[in-house]
């Protein structure tokens, strides 16, 4: 893997750890993580060994959002702006996209372009003392990174309005509550249960995953017919792979599975 400035990457036992690393900057997105970010996303999705990607932020927060001190005083703003959100927002595609589950590890605080990642995510693991908050209109700016894509979808239009003019700031507790995040967990529990669900989904059938992922997400905008020659169509090919033979074949035997990539 190459090295990169502002993001660390990893790849060990089926897990991609992906770490923002900005710490003393609040991991907040500037050109150097985006374009890092989206390099990182796509050696991930180019790598047959990285059936799941582990989504962290070095030090005390997750992301802060964009890096509004780095933007302050800019006379080119919307062309900077527009440069940055180029790659960010390939990242982001490329990690809903892409065949590998995301679990996302969130302590501190996930604001601005962090509760894109989180949203962006599919499973959320938070330190119980994590916070939620939108954030740009209170600095006069719109959402980016997905957010606003998200947010209606998990959590409701009303909700994902509320949270957008009045920039309400979430616990985790009721970030769980509202569907925003999978769980809560204590502080100091944080890496260790995050790392334990990636851990056992790359135990997992990576192939019926991938599949799984895609029939959910095209769910959001498919009638059911469609949707339902999807889902015959995905769990016929299942079916057929080595995967589902070893699946099958696990149950009947009462023996756990091992999957592995065809």
């Amino acid at each position: 893997m190459a090295a990169y400035e502002t993001v660390d990457l990893e790849v060990r036992d089926g897990v991609a750890r992906l770490t923002l690393n900005r710490p003393d900057a609040a991991n907040g997105v500037n050109l150097p993580l985006a374009r890092d970010l989206m390099d990182a996303v796509l050696a991930i999705a180019a790598d047959p060994a990285a059936r799941v990607v582990l989504l962290t932020g070095a030090g005390a927060r997750f992301c802060g959002g964009g890096d509004l001190k780095g933007f302050a005083g800019r006379d080119d703003l919307p062309s900077h702006l527009r440069e940055i959100l180029g790659p960010f927002h390939v990242a982001i595609a490329q990690l809903v996209r892409g065949d590998a589950p995301v679990v996302a590890a969130v302590q501190g605080s996930a604001a601005g372009a962090g509760i894109g990642l989180v949203g962006a995510s599919d499973l959320v693991v938070a330190a119980e003392s994590a916070k939620f908050v939108m954030a740009y209109t209170g600095v006069g700016l719109t959402p980016d990174g997905s957010s606003s894509w998200f947010l209606p979808r998990l959590i409701g239009l009303r909700r994902a309005l509320e949270l957008t003019f009045t920039n309400r700031v979430l616990s985790a507790a009721e970030a769980r509550e509202w569907g925003l995040i999978t769980t809560v967990v204590p502080d100091d529990d944080l890496t260790r249960e995050a790392e334990a669900l990636a851990a056992k989904l790359a135990a997992g059938p990576p192939q019926a995953l991938a599949a799984a992922k895609r029939l959910l997400h095209a769910s959001l905008e498919s009638t059911l017919e469609s949707h339902l020659a999807r889902e015959a169509e995905a769990i016929s090919a299942a079916s057929g792979s080595a995967e589902g033979a070893e699946g099958i074949a696990s149950f009947v035997e009462k023996r756990a599975p091992v999957f592995n990539r065809d």
